[in-house]
């Protein structure tokens, strides 16, 4: 029987000088896993990797049993669409700050001896699936575990948006754009702009207004059944753009036709210990938390 393959996943930024890599790579070898390093960017630099010989990402992950990250949410997130697309399990070693998608925190290394015997608890994360329909013909489509966020360009001004819901009108909004996220991403960009806290694990769309001018029009939440579709009224050549899960902007025309809608694909994140959500929300974020201490 052939050993498990896990690929481990360091962001060079944060894992400066493969510490933390090295250290998880010997555990995981003493437990007779096979490892590949693999860099979560295209054009990675080779001399970031402290040594490591690189192996091609999209090919290793065709037969990968597991997915090590180490970084911020933000690497998860880089990586959530590739590892959902090959059914890949994800194990996030938190190299960053909040890190509420991340299982481990770099101090916690020896929870990975738990994978010894290949019995763990997993959670299927909802994903967004996001397409842009341009004179009725598709242009774009993208797969996003934390959310699909349509604001102004790089000069600040006011949109106006419609959004409709399962082709029935549901809000206007006049500010500066609009997230609609998954409950992974209800504490990310959702939560700065003042949407509500969602267990990560439920199955709900967040629709999110950004400095919206209708005071009256906070957020909504949403059964996933719904199929959202958000359209440009009144921008003339004002810029607007989409952003799927951080991802490189795309410009979005008076016409086009925004729709997301849950996503057959899920990312599957490893657990390896008990860690409530609600007690890592508390720890991350509330007063008195990980974040007040000196």
């Amino acid at each position: 029987m052939n050993p498990k393959k896990i690929i481990l996943c360091p962001n060079p930024n944060r894992d400066l000088g493969m510490t933390a890599t090295r250290a998880a790579d010997q555990i995981l070898r003493d437990m007779g896993f096979q490892t590949v390093v693999c860099s979560p960017f295209r054009e990675p630099k080779e001399s970031s990797f402290a040594g490591y010989e690189l192996r091609p990402l999209p090919q290793e992950i065709r037969d990968a049993d597991l997915l090590v990250t180490f970084g911020g949410d933000g690497t998860i997130l880089h990586l959530a669409k590739l590892a959902a697309l090959n059914h890949t399990p994800v194990l996030g070693i938190n190299m960053g700050g909040l890190g509420f998608i991340a299982e481990l925190e770099a101090g916690e290394l020896s929870a990975l001896k738990k994978l010894r015997g290949w019995e763990f608890k997993t959670e299927k994360r909802m994903m967004l699936d996001v397409a842009v329909y341009r004179d009725g013909k598709q242009i774009y489509n993208n797969l996003g575990l934390n959310d699909a966020v349509i604001r102004e360009g790089p000069i600040s001004h006011v949109i106006h948006l419609k959004i409709f819901s399962d082709g029935r009108h549901l809000a206007d909004i006049a500010g500066d754009g609009v997230i609609v996220s998954t409950p992974t991403g209800s504490t990310a960009y959702s939560l700065s702009a003042g949407g509500p806290v969602v267990e990560p694990v439920a199955q709900t769309m967040v629709v999110c207004p950004i400095c919206t001018h209708n005071m009256r029009f906070s957020s909504y939440v949403l059964s996933p059944e719904h199929t959202l579709t958000v359209s440009l009224e009144r921008n003339g050549r004002k810029p607007v753009y989409l952003f799927v899960d951080e991802s490189r902007a795309f410009s979005i025309h008076a016409d086009d036709k925004v729709v997301v809608r849950r996503s057959k694909y899920v990312t599957e994140l490893v657990r390896l210990t008990e860690k409530s959500f609600c007690e890592i929300f508390a720890q991350k974020m509330l007063p008195g938390g990980l974040n007040n201490e000196k």
